[in-house]
């Protein structure tokens, strides 16, 4: 079925204009999304999403050119998505640091502090097992929820909260011994 033909669908409000479209542009609206989501399911839900804003738009709307037209629709709500999803990455920020706060000291702004601390906590993770390295880094540096490491690890949330627990404490510890106190 050509562009025309699914436009006039849509005008006429018929359902088949949406599985027309899926089957003309799904597979590359999910490329579309998928190139800037990474993610599968993110990518599923924005071409999805990209239907129903097209479902919305058409009438009004008579797209000149429909793959243009649908591929605007499903970048715009990719980066849309992109920025939520990094947005809540950064709104767990504050968390993280306050979790680490109690092993970390503040670090003056001294490259000679800052050289030590850093040269401990490479110690530090050395010395930590894989996994708990791995839940570690995933909390304090990637910023993860307990919540995804858990699923990441197939670990239980309350495992993965021990672990974190644990490690700041060793972490104090550690940096106690390395002469670097709160």
């Amino acid at each position: 079925m050509d562009d025309k033909q699914i436009v006039a669908l849509f005008f006429e409000r018929s359902e088949s204009a949406i599985e027309e479209l899926a089957q003309k542009y799904g597979r590359l609206c999910y490329h579309v999304a998928k190139g800037i989501l990474a993610s599968h399911e993110e990518a599923e839900e924005c071409v999805n999403d990209t239907y129903l804003k097209v479902w919305e738009s058409i009438p009004p709307t008579r797209p000149v050119q429909l793959s243009a037209f649908v591929t605007r629709i499903t970048r715009n709500l990719s980066l849309d998505r992109m920025d939520q999803l990094t947005s809540e990455k950064r709104k767990a920020l504050p968390l993280v640091i306050d979790e680490l706060a109690e092993a970390i000291p503040e670090v003056s702004g001294d490259l000679t502090d800052t050289l030590a601390l850093k040269s401990a906590l490479n110690g530090f993770l050395r010395m930590l097992d894989v996994t708990a390295r791995k839940v570690f880094l995933g909390r304090y540096y990637y910023c993860l929820s307990v919540q995804e490491l858990s699923h990441r690890y197939s670990l239980g949330k309350s495992h993965v909260k021990v672990l974190l627990h644990r490690a700041r404490l060793q972490l104090k510890e550690h940096l106690e011994k390395e002469g670097i106190v709160l």
